[in-house]
């Protein structure tokens, strides 16, 4: 599978997610959201750097749905809820998200 994005092709896998973490970028991003039928606001962009953050600055680490309730409510200044996650990646906040970000897919079963 693939997506183009960007003037290039983007290899993916089965399950969407890019193949090489180094050929992300934004651009990708919103080309795999607009498939998904999802449009980025500030918010996800919020998540999606993060995410990305947490990954190349922390050995790899992939936050689940309840780190990224504790980061976002810090970043946005009032207490986020799962609902409110769900409701910018209805697809689960921290896989959806997560590919979008253009990171491995993650293993870990559920979000907590």
């Amino acid at each position: 599978m693939s997506i183009d994005a960007d003037g290039k092709t983007i290899a993916t896998t089965e399950n969407g997610f890019v193949e090489n973490p180094e050929d992300w970028t934004e651009p990708v991003a919103k080309a795999m959201a607009s498939a998904e039928d999802l449009e980025l606001t500030g918010r996800h962009w919020d998540i999606i750097h993060y995410l990305r953050e947490e990954y190349f600055s922390n050995n790899g680490n992939q936050p689940n749905n309840r780190a990224l309730l504790k980061e976002m409510s810090a970043r946005w200044g009032h207490k986020v809820s799962n609902k409110e996650l769900f409701e910018l990646f209805p697809g689960n906040p921290s896989k959806q998200a997560g590919r979008l970000s253009g990171l491995p897919e993650s293993m870990r079963k559920g979000g907590y």
